[in-house]
């Protein structure tokens, strides 16, 4: 079955994205926005694609608080896990602020919420597992 790890702090959010990718896209899903346990499950899990929301409240990287682009250019930037695909969630952006999202973060996609249309959320993702 396909993992998705989704890095994100809004508890809304993350209920909705778990029934999303659970009940439309069948995956399975582990959701954490803890940098430890972020990098471990990268070390130790197959992770197939990341979500990852633009600000995060209580992501830290030795004491250094990081926010979803910093954290995916990370995840990006190493040989083990560089291949795996990151998908960008932000609140606000405008078409000038994704394409600057995409180039800081080495993100592979940046999406804006709401997400309106889930069933493209999820066609989205397939495009990039498969």
């Amino acid at each position: 079955m396909t993992k998705i790890l989704v890095v994100e702090d809004d508890p809304f959010n993350v209920e909705l994205f778990d029934l999303v990718l659970k009940r439309i896209g069948k995956f399975e899903t582990v959701i954490t926005e803890v940098s430890d346990e972020i990098f471990s499950l990268l070390k130790k899990d197959r992770i197939d694609l990341i979500i990852m929301d633009v600000s995060l409240e209580n992501t830290y990287i030795n004491n250094k608080k990081v926010d979803g682009k910093q954290l995916s250019k990370i995840i990006k930037q190493h040989p083990a896990t560089k291949n795996i695909p990151i998908i960008i969630v932000t609140a606000y952006a405008t078409k000038e602020d994704i394409k600057d999202i995409i180039r800081d973060s080495l993100a592979d996609e940046c999406v804006t919420k709401p997400i309106t249309n889930y069933h493209d959320f999820v066609v989205l993702i397939k495009k990039h597992i498969n």
